[in-house]
């Protein structure tokens, strides 16, 4: 268990995915649980496309919940935080973020130099948005070499971005894996400023957690048949 934390600061993880991801299994009680049992005061749920997950979770617990969305675009992934309105994937990096600007929502990057996800942006279109985006993650769980959070976190800090740390959790044990440490925050812009002050904490999930996700797929597919 992590230690306590200042008075006024919460533990967050801020990658999270649930059943209504095409990858993963999770039920939304189970999120809950494991954030009580971890001591994770907010997680983000961060579906993949889809904000429908995120938006039940929090009807369930409120004051627990982050919407977000994992997007998919031309080039790698964004993260949304704080949005209401489920983005489609395909649109290019640009476009991605100013709609979720529309919605005043954060903009992130998930795992963004990690070669081993085929959904990483990439140094080079990482330069290329840099100037759009508000924050990057610096620790996935699930990335499987450091060095790639490393390189993210050296990026960010020369071009003055916070971090962001998550689990990247699909399932849930996984949860509270990765996390930050931050103020306490009541929307996108205190959230900014918190995560200026975040300290990130936590450890590698095993490889092992990928085959779960593979599992999951497999899984829905045959549902559908």
């Amino acid at each position: 268990m992590p230690e306590s934390l200042p008075q006024g600061w919460v533990r967050a993880d801020l990658h999270c995915h649930t059943v209504y991801s095409k990858d993963s299994l999770t039920p939304l009680e189970a999120v809950i649980r494991a954030c009580r049992r971890k001591d994770i005061q907010r997680i983000a749920i961060t579906g993949h496309n889809t904000i429908e997950g995120a938006l039940r979770l929090r009807d369930l617990a409120p004051e627990l919940v982050i919407v977000g969305e994992e997007i998919k675009t031309t080039h790698g992934e964004i993260q949304a935080f704080f949005i209401e309105k489920a983005i489609p994937p395909g649109l290019s990096p640009e476009e991605t973020i100013a709609r979720v600007r529309e919605q005043s929502g954060v903009v992130g990057v998930s795992h963004p130099l990690d070669p081993m996800r085929g959904e990483a942006m990439g140094e080079e279109n990482l330069r290329r948005v840099v100037g759009l985006v508000d924050c990057i993650e610096v620790f996935n769980a699930r990335s499987i070499w450091a060095v790639h959070d490393r390189r993210a976190a050296e990026f960010a800090r020369a071009h003055g971005l916070p971090g962001t740390a998550g689990s990247d959790a699909h399932t849930a044990f996984e949860i509270g894996r990765a996390y930050i440490e931050m103020p306490d925050f009541d929307g996108p812009t205190t959230f900014l400023e918190a995560l200026a002050q975040g300290r990130v904490g936590g450890r590698r999930s095993l490889p092992v957690v990928h085959l779960f996700s593979r599992w999951a797929t497999f899984r829905k597919r045959l549902m559908k048949a």
